[in-house]
């Protein structure tokens, strides 16, 4: 087949495009930026076009088109294609179709889902049972990338809950990380955020699995398992776990439950997670010289960025710890105003961070509608957050700031992971991502 991906640079519309690569299909695409996504996918073969999509970039003899949920609905490449009759799919849509085909396992929830995925996945690779992964992160054990093909009827994603594409996927198990408000902008109410992941668990055959944390209320007519911090293997995974953080061991437990499920050797599930170094942006530690040291972190939800903070403070008890956060999104920021600040109260209160630096808040094209910037942008909320909180207007000027001896971290999911590559070319004489 000829297969096209509009957004191809996407971290999951990558993952697919691999997917009908490995297959032996021929893959277009397009981007409007390049990255060492577009230039990982077009290494392995596809052709991709960068820059404002096109119309004509569209062929007549394309058997399908995918494309990522940002896209929208007047897009021309995405017209085109309905035009001239190609089968168009969303990229949940797509990934829902692979997951009717395979054993699927998929992993849901507000937060840790990127990490549960990896640590699932690793440990059915090393049980010998070959799993086919798409997950959200890039993982070293993946050659930095973040698909691999197996060769088994086994299939692990991750599922998320953004305007509910999970409800596009028919897994066999599902495991649910946790359940909080988020993407409010599209749920309006947790009620409403809850009756999606019942939906979802509602995909679930008799003969399936829910694995799920005990605080999370959800009916299914599968079996259910519950995992909790209090239970006895969490003192061992503690000691053993190369990533800090309770929030890891929680993780760690929920992908563990799947491995016994699934008749996983107990060795063979403890040692898999004990050799788990953590995946892309996910606590992401790299040492830029003997006394600097930069963690580059995903963190966009009050609930991540206290876990994330107070891990950092765990692991390094006696070092300096320098936050830099980059606010995701004007709407989830007035959704979730009073949790940002609270969090980061008691992140400097606790004494978790010394120093923290907010700047302008990540812009999603598309997404945002209203005057909410007006009320609800960083300068306020480091105004509101108080306690020498330092309010950096331009992501670039976050040098100005840079500490020689401390942790540093490089939090959100904008573009200020542009400023840790940056960051580590600098100090390290080479881009190493």
């Amino acid at each position: 087949m000829k297969i096209y991906f509009i957004g191809i640079g996407g971290i999951g519309v990558s993952a697919l495009a691999q997917y009908y690569l490995k297959k032996g299909n021929e893959v277009f695409g397009s981007d409007a930026y390049a990255s060492e996504i577009t230039k990982m996918v077009e290494d392995l073969g596809a052709k991709i076009v960068i820059g404002p999509q096109n119309k004509e970039n569209i062929k007549e003899n394309y058997d399908l088109l995918v494309y990522s949920p940002a896209v929208k609905e007047d897009n021309p490449e995405l017209v085109a294609a309905k035009e001239k009759g190609i089968k168009c799919l969303s990229y949940p849509e797509a990934l829902g179709e692979l997951t009717k085909e395979y054993f699927t396992i998929a992993i849901t929830g507000t937060h840790g889902k990127s990490t549960t995925t990896s640590m699932i996945a690793l440990m059915l690779i090393k049980a010998g049972m070959d799993p086919t992964v798409v997950v959200g992160t890039k993982l070293k054990e993946f050659n930095n990338s973040n698909f691999k093909m197996g060769n088994s009827k086994y299939l692990v994603i991750e599922a998320c809950e953004h305007e509910a594409s999970f409800l596009n996927y028919w897994p066999q198990i599902v495991v649910v990380t946790n359940m909080e408000e988020d993407h409010l902008d599209y749920y309006k109410t947790f009620e409403n955020i809850k009756k999606a992941f019942n939906e979802f668990t509602g995909h679930l055959p008799e003969t399936g699995l829910l694995v799920k944390k005990s605080d999370v209320e959800l009916t299914t007519k599968a079996d259910v398992i519950d995992f909790d911090i209090n239970q006895p293997e969490a003192k061992k995974l503690e000691s053993i776990m190369k990533i800090p953080g309770s929030h890891n061991i929680l993780n760690a437990l929920s992908a563990m439950e799947v491995g016994k499920a699934m008749q996983i050797p107990e060795n063979v599930i403890f040692a898999a997670l004990g050799e788990f170094y953590g995946s892309w942006r996910r606590f992401d530690v790299t040492e830029l010289s003997e006394n600097l040291i930069l963690i580059d972190d995903y963190a966009h939800h009050p609930t991540e960025i206290e876990a994330t903070l107070r891990a950092a403070r765990q692991k390094y008890l006696d070092k300096q710890i320098y936050c830099f956060f980059q606010p995701h999104q004007y709407q989830r920021t007035q959704f979730l105003w009073n949790e940002f600040i609270s969090a980061f109260k008691k992140s400097i209160s606790e004494k978790w961070i010394d120093k923290l630096y907010i700047v302008d808040v990540y812009d999603v094209v598309g997404r945002e509608g209203g005057d909410i910037a007006k009320n609800y942008n960083s300068k306020i909320l480091t105004e509101q957050v108080g306690n020498d909180a330092v309010y950096i207007k331009e992501k670039e000027n976050i040098t100005k700031y840079f500490p020689q001896d401390a942790v540093v971290i490089i939090m959100g999911a904008g573009n200020i992971y542009n400023v840790s590559v940056e960051i580590k070319a600098k100090y390290l004489g080479t881009c190493i991502d």
